[in-house]
Parts: structure tokens; sequence; C-alpha cells
């Protein structure tokens, strides 16, 4: 009696074997990856920042530094830019502890008042309200911008401090934000912790950030 031949497609040794290749693969693949990723979302140090060094999460420290956003050819998006020191409420020279203990602080105020129940931070939270990854680069709280000059405030960190503790004082945005009992601490905390995320290099996400719609004089 003629053998039956048994296709390859049907071989249970075949596919078993194919299912360990596969599956020895994709760990390789998965600690490759690891290796590469725990580098680049490392958060710097304040040594990183005084030698010029660009990380893409740099230190809390950043808060000491003037951050700009400019357009990179290379990669073909806007990246953060750490420029030379700029006072922060007053200060420029916050200790790695400090600013870490600051900026963690305004996470933690972040986390407890439910913001992104509204608002969207690296991607994560609702659309309801602005996107506040970029927020301490958006243009309307510069000296020349709408919003710095409704609260009366010199600086950009005292004009958001001041706005986050009465939100309800200034028409920002159609969409009104309601005041949340925010402290004059928290409220410092908050936005160190705004200034550290615009620091972080999003790969030019969110595009258009400071274009708000429904922001007062937005273009």
């Amino acid at each position: 009696m003629e053998e039956q031949k048994i296709s390859v497609w049907g071989s249970v040794r075949f596919w078993r074997n194919t299912a360990v290749w596969v599956t020895g693969f994709a760990v390789l693949l998965l600690i490759w990856l690891s290796l590469d990723t725990i580098p680049q979302i490392s958060a710097g140090t304040i040594e990183d920042l005084e030698n010029g060094v660009t990380k893409r999460v740099p230190s809390a420290a950043v808060i000491n530094y003037e951050i700009g956003y400019e357009l990179d050819n290379k990669r073909k998006t806007e990246i953060p830019i750490i420029g030379g020191k700029q006072m922060f409420f007053g200060r420029n020279d916050y200790s790695e502890e400090e600013a870490t203990e600051l900026v963690s602080h305004g996470k933690m105020t972040v986390q407890s008042k439910n913001c992104m129940n509204c608002h969207t931070l690296l991607g994560n939270g609702a659309y309801y309200a602005p996107d506040l990854t970029k927020s301490w680069l958006d243009p309307a709280w510069s000296e020349t911008g709408p919003y710095r000059p409704m609260t009366g405030k010199a600086t950009t960190e005292e004009a958001m401090a001041e706005f986050l503790q009465h939100p309800n004082k200034y028409p920002t945005h159609a969409r009104m934000m309601p005041d949340l009992g925010i402290t004059p601490d928290e409220a410092i905390a908050v936005v160190a912790f705004l200034k550290h995320m615009s620091s972080i290099d999003t790969n030019g996400f969110p595009r258009n950030f400071n274009k708000i719609k429904g922001a007062v004089n937005a273009k």
C-alpha cells in the first residue's frame, strides 16, 4: 500500500517548530526594543543641563532654563530647545531635589484635581479642553499674547498661576475652566510641572498646539 504523504502545512512538527522560532524572535525583539527605549525615556540630570547635553526627557531642573520650540530640519518636526538660565518665580537656582519635588507636587495636583477629565497630556486624557502637553510654550501666555495682560502679571509663570487659582475671572477659552480650589503652592507646582512637560521631546506632538479653537484671538 502506497504511503500517504503529509503536506508540510499539515505537519504538527512544522507548526511546533515555527511557534518556537517566532516566539524566540519576538522575545529577542522585545529585549532589543527595551534596551533601545530605556535610555531614550530616562530623565536627564542637572549636570546634563549645565553641560548642554540634550535629553528627550530633561531633568526637572529644566525649570531654571528658557525653553524654546524650533523646527529640526533633519527630523522634519518641532523639538524643544533648552536655552540659557531663566527666572522662574523669582529664582533660577532650583537644585535637582527642589525641582523634582516641585514638579512631582505639580503632577500629583494635576492627578488629584482630575485635570485629564477635560485636558490631554502626552496623548492621554480628554479633548474637551486644550491640550496641556506644550502649554508653557503657548504664545498666548507670552508678553504679547492675550492671556498674560489679562491677569496683570509680569511673567508667564505668574500669569498661569494666577489663572489656575481664579479661572472664573479670566475668559481665556469658550469653555470656562471651573474653580478647582487650587492653592498658591499648588498653582506654582502645576506651572513647574507644565514647564517640565513642555521640555520633553515628543516628536512634534501635539501638532499646532498653539492654535486652540475657541481661545481668545486664536488663529
